[in-house]
């Protein structure tokens, strides 16, 4: 799920991966690093999680991974500013799409900066491929999955605890999904940026290995950050909630706890 900054510079040019920045345009043009395409991935959410909506979310992001250049020949690494949760949304997108070789950034540009590499500001053109992967559904989990979990679920909160108790409110109504643990993504980021190492990690994730976990936030992208350090601590049965708090806390009929 990481790839290191040393490890990413070593192949930088080798015609074998592609380095997507998915940072907004904005700040990509001000620089990345060099041969990097643009793809900003927080402009490409989704609050539909219907049979029918996680479908078209799969339609839509293959079609869209695709023109930024991505297939299953290359490997593909994708970075924001750290260890963010932009980076984490695509290693997991990539991943759920069942692509061999998709990963984050471990450090992201700061961290890139820091060590003294170079960056460029030239705009580098996608070059449009086909990605014909076949999406893994024990990856992905709509509002219907949670509900007929029951109590049988881990289920993970990566939102702030002030989003989690109800006290800042960014839906139509605020609180969490019922029986939900709340651990805020942005305490398994170290000083420099990386994901932090397994032993804290593991502090900041107490849960039985037999677990079956489903991460949420507001929009899954934070989620997805809790997927990628789930992943690295070794838990095999996790799930991010693609619609997030953004769908539950617009959706009058489901449960509620603040």
């Amino acid at each position: 799920m990481l790839t290191g900054i040393d490890a990413l510079a070593g192949s930088l040019g080798d015609g074998r991966t592609l380095v997507i920045d998915a940072r907004p345009f904005a700040e990509y043009s001000k620089g990345h690093i060099p041969g990097a395409v643009s793809l900003d991935l927080f402009s490409l959410h989704w609050v539909d999680t219907t049979p029918a909506g996680i479908d078209a979310f799969t339609s839509h992001m293959r079609l869209v991974l695709s023109m930024a250049g991505v297939d299953e020949s290359r490997r593909v690494v994708f970075y924001d500013n750290a260890s963010g949760m932009l980076a984490a949304r695509g290693a997991w997108l990539l991943q759920y799409l069942s692509h061999p070789d998709a990963t984050m950034l471990d450090g992201g540009l700061g961290l890139w900066r820091a060590r003294g590499h170079d960056t460029e500001t030239d705009l580098c053109a996608p070059v449009p491929s086909e990605l014909r992967t076949a999406a893994n559904p024990t990856l992905i989990a709509g509002y219907g999955d949670i509900l007929a979990g029951g109590g049988s679920l881990e289920i993970v909160d990566a939102r702030s605890p002030e989003e989690y108790s109800g006290k800042t409110v960014r839906a139509a109504r605020g609180g969490h999904i019922p029986g939900a643990k709340n651990i805020d993504w942005s305490g398994t980021l170290a000083e420099d940026g990386r994901l932090a190492g397994r032993e804290e990690l593991g502090r900041a994730y107490p849960i039985a290995r037999d677990a079956r976990i489903v991460t949420y936030c507001q929009g899954a992208y934070r989620a997805a950050h809790a997927f990628v350090a789930l992943k690295v601590l070794g838990y095999d049965d996790v799930r991010v909630y693609l619609g997030s708090w953004g769908e539950w806390g617009n959706r009058p009929e489901l449960p509620v706890e603040a």
